[in-house]
């Protein structure tokens, strides 16, 4: 692992804990508010789908027939990975809380920690390795 890859995995559990790190500010502050905003809206999901990354590589985005765009592939990919990045913080965000809400134990800061520690653990697990497309089936003498 190069120390950039090192970096890049090591953000949204950094987000997480500065997160926390701004709990100490006034309630009021807006840098409070945004580190944690952009911490719940963004790092969990960063973090799982750093983990799934390599797995969801393993199949490039198929563009329309006509071949106008060349970067198509490119950035429908991004763009996928951005909207799974926030749909999956979103999800983590709501069972976390769930899950405290049922057993009386709510409180922002503790949602917050269970989230800065799932992140950490998931920035430290080792990426899904991308398994090779399935080849479509035929039988003999089918037509494809």
């Amino acid at each position: 692992m190069t120390p950039q890859e090192l970096v890049v995995r090591m953000l949204p559990p950094f987000g997480g804990w500065l997160a926390l790190a701004a709990l100490a500010l006034p309630g009021g502050s807006p840098l409070r508010g945004a580190a944690v905003v952009v911490f719940l809206a963004a790092g969990p999901g960063a973090a799982l789908v750093g983990l799934c990354g390599p797995a969801l590589r393993v199949r490039a985005a198929r563009g329309p027939v006509e071949r106008r765009d060349p970067g198509f592939a490119r950035r429908s990919d991004l763009l996928e990975r951005l909207m799974l990045i926030v749909l999956l913080s979103v999800g983590a965000v709501m069972i976390v809380a769930t899950a405290l809400i049922a057993t009386h134990t709510f409180s922002a800061q503790r949602v917050l920690l269970a989230l800065t520690l799932l992140t950490t653990l998931a920035a430290f697990c080792p990426r899904l390795r991308g398994a090779s497309p399935p080849t479509p089936r035929t039988q003999e003498g089918s037509a494809p």
